[in-house]
């Protein structure tokens, strides 16, 4: 009985498989412990979750590594055997290790991160998560008008990111150009038109034009940009029907929707109160009536 005890405490491999249980055991212990006493002191929340992600993903190169190395001399033999299974596997894979490719590319190319809204695989939404192999998506639009969620959660494939252009709502530049068209009709003071449309663009979109303008100038600095009006700007064409004037300007991703409103709202008030000096126009049909039949009746 001791004999059996004494080769069965000493059997090799019983203690490959104690020597795994322990290294694994305190990878995970120190990994779980740098999470909760030093990662979870970054102030950043995006570089917060950055360092737990990829502390995860150490940890499992690290249990990988471990697991080669204690079965290392039983590996020598099946060299050729794993090749061809690895390029069986690698085949069979191609999107799981493109998707793996991707979340590398997506972490330090700087594609998005969490919180970004981003269009990506046609989808457009707020970025929830960033996994190994998919990023989740908060979508936003389809049969919800405007930038408001639908409460539809989609999981999107990181290898998208090469086969795909991602549009980034809220980069480097967290603000949008928008526009808005007022026609109105031939024969109505277009200067007065004109000034009241650049005042209440002052007005509700004004106070970004100096914040957007600071982040185009650092922009300016990183990339080979042009300058840029932030500032609302009023321009207007002619056209068969009416003057259509439009109103450019910068608003914040997230607000489109509600700076519209207001805008609308304003300028409905403004030319409303202007009692006829300005009117807006409307598409109009004139019916053309039928001629009149003369109809001579005999006896």
């Amino acid at each position: 009985m001791e004999n059996q005890i004494r080769e069965f405490l000493f059997n090799p491999t019983i203690g490959k498989i104690a020597t795994i249980i322990i290294g694994v055991a305190i990878i995970w212990l120190v990994i779980k412990a740098l999470q909760k006493n030093l990662f979870s002191k970054i102030g950043d929340i995006d570089n917060r979750y950055r360092a737990k992600k990829l502390s995860s993903f150490f940890g499992y190169i690290l249990t990988i590594i471990l697991l080669i190395i204690v079965f290392s001399d039983k590996l020598a033999g099946l060299t050729v055997a794993l090749g061809v299974a690895g390029a069986g596997i690698a085949f069979a894979l191609q999107e799981v290790i493109a998707s793996f490719a991707g979340w590398l590319a997506i972490l330090f190319g700087g594609f998005y991160k969490t919180g970004d809204r981003v269009q990506l695989g046609g989808v457009k939404g707020d970025v929830m998560d960033i996994g190994v192999l998919r990023t989740t998506i908060m979508e936003t639009g389809q049969w919800v008008d405007g930038d408001l969620y639908n409460g539809r959660i989609v999981l999107i494939a990181n290898s998208y990111v090469f086969k795909e252009p991602v549009f980034n709502y809220s980069g480097d530049f967290p603000f949008l150009w928008d526009e808005i068209k007022i026609p109105i009709q031939y024969g109505s003071n277009y200067e007065k038109t004109k000034i009241i449309l650049q005042k209440i663009g002052a007005e509700v979109a004004g106070d970004l034009t100096q914040i957007s303008k600071d982040k185009w100038t650092k922009m300016q600095n990183k990339y080979l940009l042009e300058d840029a009006q932030t500032e609302p700007m009023v321009s207007l064409i002619a056209n068969d029907n009416w003057v259509e004037f439009t109103l450019r300007y910068v608003v914040s991703y997230k607000k489109r929707r509600a700076t519209k409103t207001e805008l609308f709202t304003k300028i409905l008030q403004e030319i409303e109160a202007t009692n006829g000096e300005i009117k807006f126009a409307s598409a109009t049909f004139e019916l053309v009536g039928a001629p009149d039949f003369i109809v001579n009746v005999r006896k």
